[in-house]
C-alpha cells in the first residue's frame, strides 16, 4: 500500500521504517524536512512530503504528532486529501503538565475522547485508534518472551478497521476490536497506564495483552 505518514517524531519514523520494512510504499508529512536529513538517509525508500501531499500520496493515513498538534496537522493535511481513507490515528490526549505520582493528565473527559473530536471535524476519514498504547521500540514486530501482544482498536467504519487489522497482523500484533469509535474513551487511557511503570520505576519494556 502506499501510506502517507502524517509527523516526523519518533513514533512517526518508527511506524514508516516499519511499513518500508513490511514492503510499503512510504511519504513522510512534515513542516520541517531538513530535521529529517539524516533519517532519509538510513531510509532512502521513503519520500519526505508536506503534510497535504504525504495526506494525498497515502491509500492509507497514519497521524502519528502530538495530540494537541493533531486536529492543525489534519487541516494542514486536508479533509478532501483523507475523505474516504482509513486514518490510523496513534495520537494521545496528553496535556502539557508533569505526571503526577506517574500519571499522566489528558486534556479530555471520559465522555469524549481524542478520536472522537478528530472523526467529528473530519468526518469523511475513517480514523482507527491504534498504536496509541505501546512504546514507541515495540509498535513494529514486537517481541516479548509470553508471546503477541494485543493491539487495542476502535473506529465506525468497518472495512478500515479491516486493514488495519492486516497491518497489525504483518506487524506481529494480535488485535481487539473494541467496536465504534466511542471506546477510544478507554483505549486512550491506556497511555497512561502504559506509561506509569516508567515513570516510577524506568521500566518502559512492557505490552498489553488480552486474555480470554
Amino acid at each position: 500500500m502506499k501510506i502517507g505518514i502524517l509527523g516526523s517524531g519518533d513514533v512517526a519514523k518508527a511506524l514508516a521504517g516499519g511499513f518500508i520494512k513490511h514492503g510499503h510504499d512510504v511519504a513522510l508529512g512534515t513542516r520541517t524536512p531538513a530535521k529529517l536529513a539524516d533519517w532519509a538517509a538510513r531510509n532512502p525508500k521513503a519520500k519526505l512530503a508536506s503534510f497535504a501531499d504525504a495526506a494525498r500520496f497515502g491509500e492509507l493515513a497514519v497521524l502519528a504528532v502530538k495530540g494537541s498538534a493533531a486536529a492543525d496537522v489534519l487541516r494542514l493535511a486536508g479533509a478532501a486529501n483523507l475523505a474516504g481513507k482509513p486514518v490510523i490515528d496513534a495520537t494521545n490526549p496528553i496535556a502539557d503538565a508533569p505526571p503526577v505520582n506517574g500519571v499522566l493528565k489528558f486534556y479530555t473527559s471520559l465522555d469524549e475522547s481524542q478520536m472522537e473530536r478528530l472523526q467529528k471535524e473530519f468526518s469523511g476519514a475513517h480514523f482507527v485508534k491504534a498504536f496509541n498504547s505501546v512504546g514507541n521500540a515495540f509498535m513494529v514486530d514486537p517481541q516479548f518472551k509470553d508471546g503477541k501482544p494485543t493491539m487495542f482498536i476502535c473506529g465506525n467504519n468497518e472495512a478500515a478497521k479491516k486493514t488495519v487489522r492486516g497491518i497489525l497482523d504483518h506487524f506481529g500484533w494480535d488485535t481487539a476490536d473494541m467496536g465504534s469509535m466511542e471506546a477510544a474513551r478507554a483505549i486512550e487511557p491506556l497511555c497512561m497506564l502504559w506509561c506509569i511503570p516508567g515513570f516510577l520505576r524506568n521500566e518502559w519494556s512492557h505490552a498489553f495483552k488480552l486474555l480470554a
